[in-house]
C-alpha cells in the first residue's frame, strides 16, 4: 500500500505540500465514475457504507458524519452548534489561532492560550486556565500544519474532561488517518478532518465525529444554521440522506480509500507515516538542519524544517523544476522554514526519491550532503 506505479501515476508535479496531497491513480479513476441520483437507494447505501467504514478511523461507536464542505466550515459549525457563549482556544500556530477568530465572527466570546510557534501546548497551562473560568468548550488543534507540531491530545483532552460541562472539540485536519485519534477513549466530543490531507482525496469534503453529549448540546442551540446543523445532519445520515446534494464523486473515492486503508491496516498505516517522519528528521539532521517543531512533539504527517541560511523560495523553485512540490513556511515563517507533507498514500520509496532531489539541489547550491 502507498506505493505509486510510475506508469499509472503519470507525468505531473508530485505534491509534497501539507495538503492537498497526491491521489492514488485508483482514486482518480473512482472520481470519474458515472454519477447517481442523490436520493436514490444506491446513493443512500453508499453514504451508509462510508459512514460505517469511517468509524474505526475515528475510534468511535458514536456518530460519524461528512459533508461536501472544506474543514473551515466545521470551525464555524462547531461554534454555532456547541458553544452557546464562550470557548477557549488552545493554539500554537496560524490555524489554531484562526479558530478563535471564527468564534468571534459567530458572535461568541473566545479566550485563548498560546505558546510560541514551534512549541506544543501543555496540560498544566490548560488546567490553570480552566481553573480561572468556565467554558462551553475547549478547542484543540491536534496537528498544527504551520509549525509541524503534534499536540499531546490525550493529556489535553483529559484535562478538559475534568470539567464535566465543557466539551472537547478537536481539529484533526492533518492528523486524521495518519496519527491515531481514539475519539471514544479520549472523551472527545467533536473531531473533524479535511479529505485532501491524510485521506488523500480531493479538497472540498470533510469528515467528522460527534459524541452523544455533543449532539444533545446541539439540540438545544439556537441559530445553528441549516446545512451544518448537527442534529439535522445526523438525523438525515441515519437514513442515508444528506441535507443537500452531496459530492457523489467524493463518496465514490472515499469508500474506495476506506477499503484501501482497511486492507493496509490502521497500525501499518500509522507506522508508515511515522517511518516517513523519522526518515525526514534524520535527513534534516544529517544535512545540518534543525526541526522547527519542539523535540518530542514533531508531527508524523507534516515536517517543518528550520531553513537556516537556505533560500527557501529558491529551494522550492528548484524542486518544482524536478517535479516535486514542497511548501515554503506559512505566514510569519515564510522564508524561515520549509514543510514536507508526508501523508496519505506517499510511501518510503517515494520519500527517498524526494530526498535525493533535495540533496541534488543542495549540491547545486554548494552545500555538503
Amino acid at each position: 500500500m502507498g506505493e505509486f506505479d510510475d506508469i499509472l501515476f503519470g507525468d505531473h508535479e508530485i505534491l509534497w505540500i501539507p495538503g492537498p496531497t497526491e491521489m492514488y491513480p485508483e482514486i482518480r479513476a473512482a472520481l470519474a465514475r458515472p454519477t447517481i441520483g442523490h436520493r436514490s437507494q444506491a446513493c443512500k447505501d453508499l453514504m451508509l457504507r462510508c459512514r460505517d467504514k469511517l468509524a474505526p478511523l475515528f475510534g468511535t461507536t458514536q456518530h460519524v458524519l461528512f459533508e461536501s464542505v472544506p474543514a473551515t466550515a466545521l470551525w464555524e459549525a462547531a461554534i454555532r452548534n456547541l458553544v452557546p457563549k464562550r470557548s477557549l482556544h488552545v493554539h500554537c500556530g496560524a490555524f489554531s489561532e484562526r479558530w478563535a477568530k471564527v468564534a468571534r465572527a459567530c458572535g461568541r466570546e473566545a479566550d485563548e492560550i498560546s505558546v510560541p510557534w514551534g512549541q506544543a501546548n501543555r496540560p498544566d497551562t490548560l488546567r490553570a486556565k480552566l481553573a480561572e473560568s468556565s467554558y462551553d468548550a475547549v478547542c484543540l488543534i491536534h496537528n498544527e500544519t504551520a509549525t509541524g507540531v503534534t499536540n499531546p491530545l490525550r493529556e489535553l483532552a483529559s484535562v478538559v474532561r475534568e470539567q464535566p460541562d465543557t466539551l472537547v472539540l478537536v481539529d484533526a485536519v492533518t492528523s486524521f488517518s495518519g496519527i491515531p485519534i481514539d475519539f471514544d477513549e479520549l472523551g472527545i466530543d467533536l473531531a473533524f478532518a479535511s479529505a485532501q490531507k491524510c485521506l488523500a482525496l480531493p479538497a472540498g469534503f470533510t469528515v467528522y465525529a460527534l459524541s452523544d453529549r455533543a449532539l444533545e448540546r446541539a439540540a438545544t442551540a439556537e441559530g445553528r444554521g441549516w446545512l451544518l446543523d448537527f442534529v439535522r445532519a445526523q438525523e438525515g445520515l441515519s437514513k442515508g440522506e444528506s441535507v443537500a446534494t452531496p459530492s457523489i464523486p467524493h463518496l465514490y473515492a472515499l469508500e474506495l480509500q476506506l477499503d484501501r486503508i482497511a486492507a493496509e491496516g490502521l497500525d501499518a498505516r500509522y507506522a508508515r507515516h511515522q517511518a516517513m517522519a523519522t526518515r525526514m528528521r534524520s535527513w534534516a539532521g544529517d544535512r545540518g538542519f534543525a526541526m522547527f517543531s519542539e523535540a518530542g512533539f514533531e508531527s508524523d504527517t507534516t515536517s517543518c524544517v528550520a531553513a537556516g541560511d537556505l533560500d527557501v523560495a529558491w529551494f522550492v523553485k528548484e524542486l518544482r523544476a524536478r517535479g516535486k512540490f514542497i511548501s515554503n513556511g506559512y505566514g510569519k515563517l515564510k522564508g524561515q522554514t520549509f514543510r514536507i507533507g508526508h501523508m496519505g498514500d506517499h510511501g518510503e520509496a517515494q520519500l527517498e526519491e524526494l530526498l535525493s532531489d533535495m540533496d541534488a539541489c543542495l549540491v547545486q547550491r554548494g552545500s555538503p550532503t
